[in-house]
């Protein structure tokens, strides 16, 4: 199971903590089958199908085929000087 960062645990909640957004909320990690990648978004809970990682207070809900591609990977998140945020995935730490 995809395993999250200390740092993409803190961005998550951030983004998900914010008052526009309905509690329950996740970021969510589907595929995009044309453009060959990953898709993420904010989604007020998950759809049908979702894996739900739930990891300190960050929850992650994760398209069933995204959920299979990062099975033994985990997500890392990085906020540059200007507040963007960076997701990256990498191997899991052996």
């Amino acid at each position: 199971m995809l395993t999250l960062t200390d740092n993409a645990v803190e961005v998550i909640r951030n983004l998900t903590d914010q008052p526009q957004v309905p509690e329950g909320a996740g970021l969510r990690i589907a595929t995009d089958a044309t453009a060959g990648s990953l898709m993420l978004s904010l989604a007020a809970e998950p759809m049908e199908g979702d894996k739900v990682v739930d990891e300190a207070g960050a929850r992650l809900f994760l398209e069933s085929e995204a959920a299979r591609i990062l099975d033994d990977k985990a997500l890392d998140a990085n906020v540059d000087a200007n507040g963007a945020v960076q997701f990256a995935v990498g191997e899991q730490p052996g």
